[in-house]
Protein backbone atom coordinates (compact mmCIF):
# COMPACT_ATOMS: atom_id res chain seq x y z
CA UNK A 1 0.00 0.00 0.00
CA UNK A 2 2.89 2.30 0.01
CA UNK A 3 3.12 5.11 -2.78
CA UNK A 4 4.23 8.43 -3.71
CA UNK A 5 3.02 10.49 -6.80
CA UNK A 6 3.96 13.93 -7.70
CA UNK A 7 2.52 16.14 -10.49
CA UNK A 8 2.91 19.74 -11.46
CA UNK A 9 1.26 22.08 -13.76
CA UNK A 10 0.99 26.05 -15.06
CA UNK A 11 -2.45 27.18 -15.85
CA UNK A 12 -2.13 31.08 -16.44
CA UNK A 13 0.21 32.44 -14.07
CA UNK A 14 -0.69 29.47 -11.79
CA UNK A 15 1.74 27.22 -10.45
CA UNK A 16 -0.52 24.20 -9.24
CA UNK A 17 1.60 20.77 -7.38
CA UNK A 18 -0.35 17.91 -6.18
CA UNK A 19 1.35 14.91 -3.98
CA UNK A 20 -0.08 11.63 -2.85
CA UNK A 21 1.28 9.48 -0.57
CA UNK A 22 -0.27 6.60 0.97
CA UNK A 23 0.76 3.89 4.12
CA UNK A 24 -0.40 1.02 5.49
CA UNK A 25 -4.28 0.93 6.86
CA UNK A 26 -7.05 -1.77 6.70
CA UNK A 27 -8.94 0.67 4.78
CA UNK A 28 -9.19 3.44 2.31
CA UNK A 29 -8.62 6.44 4.79
CA UNK A 30 -8.29 9.84 2.82
CA UNK A 31 -7.24 13.35 3.89
CA UNK A 32 -7.20 15.77 1.49
CA UNK A 33 -5.90 19.46 1.26
CA UNK A 34 -6.83 21.66 -1.38
CA UNK A 35 -6.69 25.61 -1.48
CA UNK A 36 -9.54 27.68 -0.97
CA UNK A 37 -9.89 28.50 -4.62
CA UNK A 38 -10.21 24.90 -5.22
CA UNK A 39 -12.58 24.02 -2.17
CA UNK A 40 -16.10 23.40 -4.44
CA UNK A 41 -13.90 20.81 -6.73
CA UNK A 42 -13.04 18.80 -2.98
CA UNK A 43 -15.81 16.25 -3.79
CA UNK A 44 -14.71 15.44 -7.45
CA UNK A 45 -11.01 14.88 -6.38
CA UNK A 46 -11.95 12.97 -3.08
CA UNK A 47 -13.73 10.63 -5.68
CA UNK A 48 -11.40 10.12 -8.27
CA UNK A 49 -8.76 9.47 -5.67
CA UNK A 50 -11.60 6.62 -3.99
CA UNK A 51 -11.77 5.34 -7.25
CA UNK A 52 -8.06 4.52 -7.96
CA UNK A 53 -6.26 3.74 -4.85
CA UNK A 54 -8.80 1.59 -3.06
CA UNK A 55 -6.72 0.73 -0.03
CA UNK A 56 -4.32 2.80 2.42
CA UNK A 57 -4.02 5.07 4.31
CA UNK A 58 -3.66 7.99 1.65
CA UNK A 59 -2.69 11.91 1.94
CA UNK A 60 -3.35 14.34 -0.88
CA UNK A 61 -2.09 17.82 -0.84
CA UNK A 62 -3.41 20.11 -3.62
CA UNK A 63 -0.46 23.12 -3.68
CA UNK A 64 -1.08 26.83 -5.59
CA UNK A 65 1.26 29.59 -6.21
CA UNK A 66 1.25 32.72 -8.38
CA UNK A 67 4.21 33.10 -10.90
CA UNK A 68 3.28 36.35 -11.99
CA UNK A 69 2.58 39.82 -10.35
CA UNK A 70 -1.02 40.27 -10.17
CA UNK A 71 -2.70 43.21 -9.19
CA UNK A 72 -5.84 42.26 -7.45
CA UNK A 73 -5.90 44.17 -4.23
CA UNK A 74 -8.75 46.72 -3.88
CA UNK A 75 -8.45 49.72 -1.72
CA UNK A 76 -12.04 51.10 -1.27
CA UNK A 77 -11.30 54.85 -0.70
CA UNK A 78 -15.02 56.12 -0.27
CA UNK A 79 -15.54 53.99 2.70
CA UNK A 80 -12.08 54.63 4.27
CA UNK A 81 -12.76 58.37 4.02
CA UNK A 82 -15.91 57.54 6.06
CA UNK A 83 -14.34 55.71 8.58
CA UNK A 84 -11.70 58.60 8.90
CA UNK A 85 -14.49 61.32 9.40
CA UNK A 86 -16.76 59.09 12.23
CA UNK A 87 -13.13 58.47 13.60
CA UNK A 88 -12.42 62.02 13.39
CA UNK A 89 -15.93 63.13 15.35
CA UNK A 90 -15.56 60.30 17.82
CA UNK A 91 -11.51 61.71 19.00
CA UNK A 92 -11.65 65.11 17.58
CA UNK A 93 -9.22 67.19 15.10
CA UNK A 94 -5.80 64.66 14.99
CA UNK A 95 -3.17 63.51 12.72
CA UNK A 96 -4.85 62.18 9.39
CA UNK A 97 -1.91 59.52 9.29
CA UNK A 98 -3.10 57.85 12.78
CA UNK A 99 -6.82 58.02 11.73
CA UNK A 100 -5.45 56.59 8.51
CA UNK A 101 -3.78 53.56 10.03
CA UNK A 102 -7.16 52.85 12.40
CA UNK A 103 -9.32 52.95 9.01
CA UNK A 104 -7.33 50.48 6.89
CA UNK A 105 -7.95 47.88 9.78
CA UNK A 106 -11.93 48.01 9.75
CA UNK A 107 -13.94 45.64 7.45
CA UNK A 108 -14.19 45.74 3.76
CA UNK A 109 -11.79 48.82 3.89
CA UNK A 110 -9.11 46.82 1.75
CA UNK A 111 -10.08 43.80 -0.41
CA UNK A 112 -8.24 40.81 -2.73
CA UNK A 113 -10.39 39.85 -6.02
CA UNK A 114 -10.46 36.98 -6.92
CA UNK A 115 -11.47 35.54 -10.49
CA UNK A 116 -13.45 32.64 -10.85
CA UNK A 117 -12.40 28.44 -11.01
CA UNK A 118 -13.07 28.47 -15.08
CA UNK A 119 -13.37 25.38 -17.14
CA UNK A 120 -9.93 25.64 -18.67
CA UNK A 121 -8.54 25.85 -14.92
CA UNK A 122 -10.12 22.50 -14.21
CA UNK A 123 -9.23 20.46 -16.91
CA UNK A 124 -5.39 21.38 -15.83
CA UNK A 125 -6.26 20.07 -12.35
CA UNK A 126 -7.65 17.15 -13.42
CA UNK A 127 -4.78 16.72 -15.79
CA UNK A 128 -1.91 17.18 -13.06
CA UNK A 129 -4.55 14.76 -10.65
CA UNK A 130 -4.49 11.92 -13.42
CA UNK A 131 -0.66 12.14 -13.94
CA UNK A 132 0.13 12.42 -10.04
CA UNK A 133 -1.71 8.76 -9.75
CA UNK A 134 -0.09 7.06 -12.83
CA UNK A 135 3.54 7.96 -10.79
CA UNK A 136 1.62 6.99 -7.60
CA UNK A 137 0.45 3.66 -8.97
CA UNK A 138 3.69 2.97 -10.51
CA UNK A 139 5.41 3.80 -7.52
CA UNK A 140 3.37 1.13 -5.82
CA UNK A 141 3.95 -1.51 -8.61
CA UNK A 142 7.86 -0.74 -8.02
CA UNK A 143 7.16 -1.13 -4.70
CA UNK A 144 4.59 -4.25 -5.08
CA UNK A 145 6.98 -6.44 -7.38
CA UNK A 146 9.55 -5.62 -4.76
CA UNK A 147 7.24 -7.33 -1.82
CA UNK A 148 6.79 -10.48 -4.01
CA UNK A 149 9.92 -11.18 -4.59
CA UNK A 150 10.17 -10.99 -0.34
CA UNK A 151 7.47 -13.26 0.52
CA UNK A 152 8.56 -15.89 -2.12
CA UNK A 153 11.72 -16.21 -0.35
CA UNK A 154 10.02 -16.38 2.70
CA UNK A 155 7.69 -19.42 1.47
CA UNK A 156 10.57 -20.79 0.20
CA UNK A 157 12.60 -20.34 3.53
CA UNK A 158 9.06 -22.16 5.43
CA UNK A 159 9.29 -24.74 2.82
CA UNK A 160 12.51 -25.83 3.10
CA UNK A 161 12.29 -25.76 6.74
CA UNK A 162 9.24 -28.03 6.81
CA UNK A 163 11.55 -30.77 4.61
CA UNK A 164 14.31 -30.13 7.39
CA UNK A 165 12.27 -31.79 9.87
CA UNK A 166 11.96 -35.54 8.08
CA UNK A 167 15.13 -36.71 8.89
CA UNK A 168 14.60 -36.04 12.67
CA UNK A 169 10.98 -37.88 13.02
CA UNK A 170 11.99 -41.02 12.66
CA UNK A 171 15.22 -40.42 15.19
CA UNK A 172 12.45 -38.67 17.47
CA UNK A 173 9.37 -41.78 17.70
CA UNK A 174 12.33 -44.33 18.35
CA UNK A 175 14.28 -42.53 21.18
CA UNK A 176 10.93 -42.34 22.91
CA UNK A 177 10.29 -45.96 22.37
CA UNK A 178 13.64 -46.68 23.61
CA UNK A 179 12.86 -44.93 26.70
CA UNK A 180 9.79 -46.04 27.49
CA UNK A 181 11.24 -50.02 26.59
CA UNK A 182 14.32 -48.89 28.97
CA UNK A 183 11.43 -47.77 32.12
CA UNK A 184 9.23 -51.04 31.25
CA UNK A 185 12.54 -53.17 32.73
CA UNK A 186 13.12 -51.44 36.10
CA UNK A 187 9.85 -52.35 36.77
CA UNK A 188 8.24 -55.61 38.17
CA UNK A 189 4.51 -57.02 37.10
CA UNK A 190 3.75 -54.39 33.97
CA UNK A 191 1.23 -55.47 32.18
CA UNK A 192 3.16 -54.95 28.69
CA UNK A 193 -0.18 -54.86 26.35
CA UNK A 194 -1.58 -52.10 28.37
CA UNK A 195 2.22 -50.78 28.43
CA UNK A 196 2.16 -50.60 24.45
CA UNK A 197 -1.50 -49.36 24.04
CA UNK A 198 -0.42 -46.31 26.29
CA UNK A 199 2.68 -45.84 24.22
CA UNK A 200 1.04 -46.24 21.24
CA UNK A 201 -1.42 -43.17 22.76
CA UNK A 202 1.16 -41.22 23.17
CA UNK A 203 3.22 -41.55 19.99
CA UNK A 204 0.36 -40.82 18.07
CA UNK A 205 -0.33 -37.55 19.75
CA UNK A 206 3.65 -36.69 18.88
CA UNK A 207 2.61 -37.39 15.10
CA UNK A 208 3.15 -34.27 13.11
CA UNK A 209 2.52 -35.67 10.01
CA UNK A 210 -1.50 -33.78 9.73
CA UNK A 211 0.40 -30.90 10.25
CA UNK A 212 2.96 -31.09 8.13
CA UNK A 213 0.08 -31.64 5.47
CA UNK A 214 -1.52 -28.48 6.23
CA UNK A 215 1.21 -26.72 6.41
CA UNK A 216 1.99 -27.33 3.29
CA UNK A 217 -0.95 -26.79 1.81
CA UNK A 218 -1.53 -23.22 3.41
CA UNK A 219 1.75 -22.84 2.15
CA UNK A 220 0.60 -23.16 -1.95
CA UNK A 221 -2.73 -22.03 -1.14
CA UNK A 222 -0.81 -18.41 -0.18
CA UNK A 223 1.48 -18.58 -3.10
CA UNK A 224 -1.43 -19.28 -5.37
CA UNK A 225 -3.67 -16.17 -3.99
CA UNK A 226 -0.53 -14.27 -4.13
CA UNK A 227 0.38 -14.52 -7.77
CA UNK A 228 -3.63 -15.02 -9.02
CA UNK A 229 -5.79 -13.09 -7.32
CA UNK A 230 -5.85 -8.62 -6.80
CA UNK A 231 -6.33 -6.87 -4.35
CA UNK A 232 -5.92 -10.16 -1.97
CA UNK A 233 -3.74 -8.37 1.01
CA UNK A 234 -6.52 -9.45 3.80
CA UNK A 235 -7.01 -13.04 2.21
CA UNK A 236 -3.11 -13.30 2.42
CA UNK A 237 -3.62 -12.33 6.11
CA UNK A 238 -6.17 -14.73 6.79
CA UNK A 239 -4.12 -17.36 5.61
CA UNK A 240 -0.98 -16.34 7.70
CA UNK A 241 -2.88 -16.82 10.38
CA UNK A 242 -3.59 -20.74 9.61
CA UNK A 243 0.34 -20.63 8.70
CA UNK A 244 1.10 -19.73 12.16
CA UNK A 245 -1.56 -22.26 14.37
CA UNK A 246 -0.03 -25.55 11.92
CA UNK A 247 3.60 -24.16 12.86
CA UNK A 248 2.68 -23.41 16.62
CA UNK A 249 1.23 -26.62 16.60
CA UNK A 250 4.12 -28.39 15.24
CA UNK A 251 6.44 -26.89 17.78
CA UNK A 252 4.15 -28.41 20.50
CA UNK A 253 4.22 -31.97 19.21
CA UNK A 254 7.77 -31.63 18.26
CA UNK A 255 10.01 -33.32 21.68
CA UNK A 256 12.98 -32.76 19.92
CA UNK A 257 15.56 -30.23 20.06
CA UNK A 258 16.25 -29.97 16.49
CA UNK A 259 12.50 -30.06 15.22
CA UNK A 260 12.13 -27.29 18.21
CA UNK A 261 15.30 -24.91 16.36
CA UNK A 262 13.32 -25.43 13.01
CA UNK A 263 9.94 -24.63 14.50
CA UNK A 264 11.86 -21.57 15.51
CA UNK A 265 12.59 -20.27 11.94
CA UNK A 266 9.70 -21.15 10.79
CA UNK A 267 7.94 -18.88 13.00
CA UNK A 268 10.64 -15.96 12.17
CA UNK A 269 10.40 -16.38 8.55
CA UNK A 270 6.26 -16.26 9.57
CA UNK A 271 6.65 -12.85 11.16
CA UNK A 272 8.19 -11.49 8.04
CA UNK A 273 5.80 -12.64 5.81
CA UNK A 274 2.72 -11.56 8.31
CA UNK A 275 4.51 -7.85 8.40
CA UNK A 276 4.83 -7.70 4.50
CA UNK A 277 1.25 -9.18 3.99
CA UNK A 278 0.19 -5.73 5.75
CA UNK A 279 1.83 -3.79 3.06
CA UNK A 280 -0.32 -5.64 0.33
CA UNK A 281 -3.47 -4.37 -1.51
Amino acid sequence: MTGFGRAEGVFEGKKIAIDIKSLNSKSFDLNVKVPMRYKEKEFEIRKMLNDRIIRGKVDCYVSLENLQESNDVKINRTLIDSYMNELRSVAGDGPDFEYLKMAVRLPDAISTKQDELNEGEWKTIIEILLSALEKFEEFRKTEGNILHEELKRNLSNIEKSLDDVIPFEEVRLSSVKERYEKTLKEFENVDETRFYQEMAYYTEKLDISEEKVRLAQHLKYYSDVMNNENFNGKKLGFIAQEIGREINTLGSKANHAEIQKIVVMMKDDLEKIKEQTLNVL
